[in-house]
């Protein structure tokens, strides 16, 4: 009997390898775990590169990103809150760049959490651009910090998905959506 293979994208997989699959996809097997989202923003490609590629943006809408430091064009550190509040941080360098298309990145070596993914636009004709997030990573702590992730819900997977909803409020309508205080307004109300 001939083996059937698994049609289904590579991070839905039932019989995945994620560092197959990583290299599959283009990125650096950087990680255990591979999850990947997609959105739909009513936004022109080339926009929403651009504001991508500034990884300064990045913390308007990324929850656990601290900041995002741009060290030179192909380098940046970054500064990640992480399950308990604790703070994680990385260098990554981008891997492979097709401007208005995709970005790709690999965390370099002594990142407290390897990882390696890529960002990709893809016109939607009327709908605008299709956004799809590609993320490789090892979780802190391995399986039990990823169960510990997933419990303060700070696991990539769930944070990819709200990460991505709110790049689209805030590209589309122009500021994110929320019934929470953000971190400034706290600050301020307790000075």
């Amino acid at each position: 009997m001939t083996d059937v293979g698994d049609d289904a994208p590579l991070t839905t997989s039932k019989h995945a390898d994620p560092a197959n699959d990583a290299a599959a996809l283009g990125l650096e097997p950087h990680g255990d775990s591979l999850i990947s989202r997609s959105v739909t923003i009513n936004r022109p490609r080339e926009e929403l590169f651009q504001f991508w590629r500034d990884f300064g943006n990045l913390p308007r809408f990324m929850d656990n990103v601290e900041r995002v430091d741009v060290i030179d064009q192909n380098t940046s550190h970054w500064v990640v809150t992480a399950p308990g509040g604790r703070t994680v941080e990385w260098d990554a360098a981008i891997t492979e760049e097709r401007p208005g298309e995709y970005i790709a990145w690999a965390s370099q070596d002594g990142a407290d959490v390897p990882n390696s993914g890529s960002i990709a636009f893809r016109d939607a004709g009327a709908r605008g651009t299709v956004v799809t997030a590609t993320i490789a990573y090892d979780p802190p702590g391995g399986v039990l910090g990823k169960a510990v992730a997933k419990l303060f819900q700070r696991e990539p997977a769930i944070q990819a998905r709200r990460d991505l909803r709110r790049f689209k409020q805030l590209m589309e309508a122009g500021e994110v959506a929320t019934s929470a205080r953000n971190r400034k307004e706290l600050e301020e109300e307790n000075a």
